[in-house]
């Protein structure tokens, strides 16, 4: 039960570092792109290293390699669906980038999905309604895709106690991000600080959410087959989340110098602390 509530709590202190982002949204006005790029690829950094040579190597060590490939791409499916299903659809860049106009309508500069499809306002269309829209969208990519980085951080955590922290950290840094993309139009629109910070503060919520989900139903089935085979999901999970979202996002943020500087940083970090662990 000590495991299960310390699992619990890394997945809550990963949730609310979108929090964070909204703070900073709020007061910063306009983050340092360069920042937030190399934060996203140190994440990813982070995630790639952990997933190959921790989650997945420890999946099939205990399960066989079949199995734990298996696993794998299993959990790169599941997020695949996710995003078929659920588009994230923001660019972090573009939200920061939303203006306010004399006439006190929102302004936004927003691109959909993740083939960077423009939304043009259609004539007529008042861009306050338009920025609410995107507000609502935004809010619920973010609170659907975080469920399955609760579920990744609780069962690290249960697995081994460190390997939930290291898991815990890099979903925290790039859900900085996450935040700011929530808070931003919200705030753009109403000019109210406990309004966006509020919903930046559920879309994180639905971590923990995810990870308490998590430990009703798999309960009664956990085991050791089971939470080793679940770590080799986790591993695709992660990959998949760094290859498709912080990776692209983190080299359109900046130049890619920026993102890669990031990313070999996040894994010699990762590297340096599972050789001390």
């Amino acid at each position: 039960m000590e495991n299960i509530i310390l699992a619990l709590l890394l997945s809550l202190i990963a949730g609310l570092s979108t929090s964070i982002g909204s703070f900073i949204a709020i007061f910063m006005k306009r983050p340092d792109p360069k920042v937030l790029s190399f934060i996203m690829g140190f994440s990813a950094g982070v995630m790639i290293l952990i997933s190959f040579v921790e989650l997945l190597q420890d999946s099939i060590k205990a399960i066989g390699f079949l199995m734990g490939i298996l696993m794998f791409f299993i959990g790169m499916i599941i997020m695949f669906i996710i995003d078929v299903v659920v588009s994230h659809e923001y660019e972090f860049e573009d939200s920061i980038e939303i203006l306010i106009n004399n006439s006190g309508e929102c302004k936004p500069h927003l691109h959909y999905g993740h083939r960077h499809r423009s939304r043009p306002l259609h004539r007529g269309e008042k861009s306050n309604n338009n920025l609410v829209k995107t507000s609502i969208f935004i809010f619920f990519g973010v609170f659907i895709h975080n469920f399955p980085e609760g579920m990744a951080t609780f069962i690290g955590a249960l697995t081994d106690v460190h390997l939930g922290i290291l898991l815990a950290v890099a979903i925290a840094l790039h859900n900085i991000p996450e935040g700011i993309a929530v808070a931003v139009p919200i705030y753009a629109c109403t000019l109210n600080k406990k309004k966006a910070f509020k919903w930046s503060f559920i879309s994180g919520m639905s971590e923990p959410l995810g990870a308490i989900l998590t430990w009703l139903i798999l309960f009664p089935f956990i085991n050791d087959f089971v939470l080793n085979a679940l770590l080799g999901a986790v591993g695709g999970i992660m990959v998949y989340i760094s290859l498709d979202e912080l990776l692209p996002m983190s080299r359109s943020l900046a130049k890619e110098h920026y993102s890669i500087i990031g990313i070999i940083t996040g894994m010699f970090i990762m590297a340096v602390s599972l050789a001390i662990l």
